[in-house]
């Protein structure tokens, strides 16, 4: 008997049969003599729909309120999950997150979690019932209700994983797992059977959506094993660990992030700590630099250039614009129509010419290269969003990745 920490996500959820068909799986593994802790999302697009209810009532919500309303969402899922195994003949239970004793710090609408006293799981866990308990939120020490924002269904169920001792791990999706590049895209993409926690969370950061970068840290800090398949059949997906398997390959997988802008920042030559006052100000303001790099400029002028999401744009826009105010001759651009495409791979660091292979067949194709970056298992570069497609079919190509 294996104690089995499961998580569906909200397109696993999102309609009645849905749901029925999750309980059928999850009632399958219990007459196998498993403990089951089921973690859900909200059904389909019922967060985005209930944000969206809130900014029609109010240009500015309050966080809490909007953490009082959206975790709404899952706790719909939670209890008609629950109904749905009690009519197959199995004792269910729900729990929101407060009750599940998932303790967090105070910070609405993006809350980390600090503790987890599942006393209440544990009990119910031994009076043979299936748990089913609603992700994305806990309670702060003050009493509050938190979610932990994106991706916290997939760190509820990690968190439960870690605090239970659970033997398995399941996060069950739409997707049968992580892929070279998107199927979407390639149509030729396969699916990877193991990844490392740091593979995926490059992918991860860099634009592919199988697991928040929020959750695979989770992961990775507390060494637990996660399978990621699809809920809609019993095929295997893809493990996480903590492990390199030696392939011989390189390249792990191909991203590109087309959600992204690339900013320029310049100022008068002698603003030797442009880069510093840039950096350290966004920090502050909790946005995520990538391909940072620093010019001058025909010996006049200091110019820094990076990329950041565009969803991040209405912070970095205020921040640039008290900072170039306060610099000498300073000024900002901010371009669009742009995209990171990177290269994943564990054993990357291990073999020549990669970069030399990426950026040959990225020119080879007609497609201008930007800004650059490189760390010992990855490397992006800007190019035009328009053209993000067929980088990410041409390099995926190029590494082989096709057989």
């Amino acid at each position: 008997m294996a104690r089995i920490v499961q998580k569906y996500g909200g397109t696993s959820v999102a309609t009645p049969e849905l749901i029925k068909a999750a309980a059928a799986r999850i009632v399958g593994l219990k007459e196998q003599g498993h403990e089951m802790i089921v973690v859900v999302s909200a059904m389909g697009k019922t967060t985005d729909q209930l944000m969206k209810m809130a900014y029609e009532v109010s240009p500015h919500p309050r966080e809490r309120e909007l953490d009082m309303l959206l975790s709404v969402g899952e706790r719909i899922s939670m209890s008609l999950l629950a109904m749905a195994i009690y009519d197959l003949g199995y004792e269910a239970i729900s729990f929101t997150g407060s009750q599940s004793g998932i303790i967090t710090d105070t910070r609405h609408t993006r809350a980390k979690i600090k503790d987890v006293k599942a006393f209440r799981i544990e009990e119910a866990l031994q009076q043979g019932k299936i748990v089913i308990v609603a992700g994305f939120q806990g309670v702060s020490e003050e009493k509050e209700i938190t979610t932990l924002g994106r991706g916290g269904s997939d760190i509820t169920a990690l968190a439960l994983a870690t605090y239970l001792q659970a033997d398995e791990c399941e996060i069950l999706k739409d997707v049968d797992g992580v892929f070279t590049a998107d199927p979407n895209v390639v149509a030729d993409a396969r699916k990877i059977p193991y990844i490392t926690y740091d593979e995926m969370l490059e992918l991860s950061n860099l634009g592919m959506k199988a697991l928040h970068p929020a959750a695979v840290e989770f992961a990775r800090q507390h060494n637990i094993r996660v399978h990621i398949r699809s809920s809609f059949h019993q095929k295997p997906g893809t493990i996480m660990g903590g492990k390199l398997q030696i392939e011989g390959r390189p390249v792990r997988g191909i991203t590109c992030n087309t959600d992204c802008a690339k900013v320029i920042v310049s100022a008068a030559a002698e603003e030797n700590t442009l880069a510093a006052n840039v950096f350290e100000r966004l920090g502050k303001a909790e946005v995520r630099v990538r391909l940072a790099t620093q010019n001058r400029i025909a010996g006049e002028r200091v110019e820094v250039a990076f990329a950041v999401n565009l969803a991040d744009l209405d912070i970095v826009t205020p921040v640039l614009q008290a900072l170039t105010h306060e610099l000498h001759q300073g000024a900002y651009s901010i371009q669009n129509d742009v995209a990171i495409v990177s290269i994943v791979g564990a054993e990357m660091s291990s073999q020549y010419g990669v970069a030399g292979r990426m950026f040959a067949a990225i020119s080879n194709a007609g497609i201008p290269l930007d800004l650059i970056s490189s760390s010992h298992i990855t490397i992006s570069c800007i190019i035009p969003k328009a053209n993000a497609g067929q980088a990410v079919r041409v390099l995926h190509e190029a590494f082989g990745l096709d057989y």
